[in-house]
């Protein structure tokens, strides 16, 4: 019995480290839809295929407002961590999974409109995990180390289980609130 009793500790510590480490990257898509609204990012343009190459969607308050506040809340964190006896964010890293989770937004927007999807439009699975491809993308850039040592198998687990219930639950609250147009 106390083999189980460990190992549902484990699988839960895991989990809270996967949301601790997430944090600056799960908060600034909700953040760039509080701020977002003003000119899109791509100007209007669109690409070859006659498609607006991101969408209205994408603008740069929404952008500069969501990292700001991934930021914030990443060296909030970073203050925090002498408390809770830990150790694994860095301004940089806190830089790395904001900006990262913007860019992997904005990466499946371009890739969606390619598709002919439209703005709101559910895409299931590219959705919710655009932010952590992002993220994750920039943090092998600039920080490997980070993601081989403290990314186990179990943290990952619980970065893909967690990430869907985050976005859905943080959408529907900005659908309530006014700030999403559709709830997911």
């Amino acid at each position: 019995m106390g083999g189980i009793g460990i190992s549902i500790y484990g699988i839960f510590l895991s989990f809270l480290f996967a949301f601790w480490v997430m944090t600056p990257a799960y908060v600034p898509n909700s953040a760039a839809a509080v701020f977002g609204g003003g000119r899109p990012i791509d100007g209007g343009r669109t690409w070859r295929d006659g498609r607006r190459m991101l969408g209205d969607g994408k603008t740069w308050r929404g952008l500069i407002g969501g990292v700001l506040v991934g930021i914030l809340i990443g060296m909030l964190q970073i203050l925090a961590e002498p408390y809770l006896g830990i150790s694994v964010l860095t301004p940089s890293v806190v830089v790395c999974l904001a900006v990262g989770a913007l860019l992997g937004d904005m990466a499946k927007s371009f890739v969606k409109r390619r598709l002919n999807k439209t703005r709101g439009e559910e895409w299931l699975i590219a959705d919710q995990y655009d932010l952590v491809i992002g993220a994750f993308v920039l943090l092998l850039v600039f920080n490997t180390a980070l993601v081989f040592l403290t990314i186990t198998p179990m943290v990952l687990i619980g970065i893909l289980i967690l990430t869907p219930l985050l976005h859905r639950g943080a959408n529907i609250i900005g659908y309530l609130i006014g700030v999403k147009d559709v709830p997911w």
